[in-house]
């Protein structure tokens, strides 16, 4: 595959069809769509008419062009866009899998991610086993006979351990499964598809988006996959409903283009504070640190340009110090104490007590998540030596 067709180049290398000759797509403000014939729209549902569009929640030209451009970010043959990251999550799992079936997934997971797959997939008989992803082994040995799927993310949340995704997807070809990787965590960092996985999940909420104000989601994958989910059959993205409205697609798509260079300042400001929050002793987590060991694994399959990624942790040792400490730096005007990421503003928050709280303790425990941990999310301050220091001065004076 061409390294010029997928990331941050293809962003800019795509052209677009607006019959207005807009500089940016036109909005399809439309929930339905006329057919010059009874014929055309008959065909239409039964997926023998390409071009057409019948329902906005099977699929839009505004939501298609979004889609067509994380295609091509991602280097997948298609995608097919959500209203949010959960719905993305939940559409794939549901259609690649039937009561009987079996998912091994990280154990290190998003919240709800974890939620959907311990607590709300068995109600259909769907089980899950969760292992340590940065152990090929361990995978291996979890793989059984009613085995579908593997589950993961590049980047985890919140610990941030790197998948080798070539070994995983190396297991996956042997035993005949579908990888499935969430990247949301590194966009444009990573293609995970360039490594072997079959399915690439983005929450856009995130980094892609960059501005908190919109909720979506992303699959990334072959023609047939994406065909298959918005099937009026049975597609789980037609009949689940998790539909992106167009007007936010419009502007997610808009807010991409800049994500090349977002994510490069970034994961220079989060490397710069990595670095100097190490070296005064505090017990930092960052994969672009030497401490770090996903270090390289991460840089046998990234692309350099765009860094390590903007999350960081800090353990404060206790939930009562993090809580502290995240509500000292937000009086500091050091960012908010907020969940999500990838916003321009640098976002923290305690990960045991929001975005992995689904997770029981014993479990958090045993996954290494401490309760004191606080998650940031480096935003893209210009002056990132004065962020550091006065970041520094806030968590001395917590003596953590």
């Amino acid at each position: 595959m061409n390294p010029k067709t997928i990331g941050g180049s293809a962003l800019f290398a795509q052209s677009h069809t607006d019959p207005h000759m807009g500089v940016n797509p036109s909005i399809s403000d439309s929930s339905t769509y006329s057919f010059k014939s009874a014929q055309h729209m008959s065909d239409t549902f039964i997926g023998e008419t390409e071009g057409m569009y019948l329902y906005s929640r099977h699929s839009s030209p505004t939501n298609n062009a979004l889609a067509a451009s994380l295609a091509a970010m991602e280097g997948t043959q298609d995608a097919c866009v959500f209203g949010s990251g959960m719905g993305a999550i939940s559409a794939v799992l549901f259609q690649l899998c039937s009561a009987g079936d079996e998912v091994v997934s990280s154990q290190t997971i998003y919240g709800g991610s974890y939620g959907l797959l311990k607590n709300f997939m068995p109600k259909f008989g769907i089980e899950t086993r969760f292992v340590d992803f940065t152990n090929a082994e361990a995978v291996s040995q979890a793989i059984g006979p009613n085995t579908k799927v593997l589950y993961c993310e590049t980047m985890s949340n919140p610990l941030l351990e790197i998948t080798h995704i070539k070994a995983i997807s190396e297991l996956a070809e042997k035993h005949q499964l579908t990888l499935v990787v969430d990247n949301t965590f590194s966009p444009l960092i990573v293609a995970p598809a360039t490594q072997g996985a079959h399915i690439v999940i983005h929450s856009l909420t995130k980094f892609i988006n960059g501005t908190s104000d919109a909720i979506a989601g992303v699959v990334c994958a072959s023609n047939e996959f994406c065909a298959s989910l918005k099937s009026v059959m049975d597609g789980a993205a037609m009949l689940f409903g998790s539909t992106l409205d167009a007007q936010r697609a419009a502007t997610i798509l808009k807010n991409m283009k800049t994500l090349p260079i977002r994510m490069a300042k970034h994961s220079e400001n989060a490397l710069y504070i990595a670095k100097h929050l190490e070296a005064a002793g505090y017990r930092v987590s960052y994969p672009g640190l030497e401490s770090h060991p996903g270090k390289k694994i991460l840089e046998a399959q990234w692309v350099p340009e765009y860094g390590y990624g903007g999350l960081l942790t800090l353990d404060a040792g206790s939930s009562e110090k993090a809580n502290a400490l995240m509500e000292a730096m937000q009086e500091e005007g050091l960012g908010y104490l907020a969940v999500s990421l990838g916003f321009y503003k640098t976002l923290f928050s305690a990960s045991a007590s929001s975005t992995s709280s689904e997770i029981s303790e014993s479990e958090q425990k045993n996954m290494g998540l401490s309760s004191g941990l606080v998650r940031f999310s480096i935003g893209l301050d210009p002056n990132i030596v004065d962020y550091t220091n006065r970041m520094l001065r806030c968590i001395d004076q917590m003596k953590l």
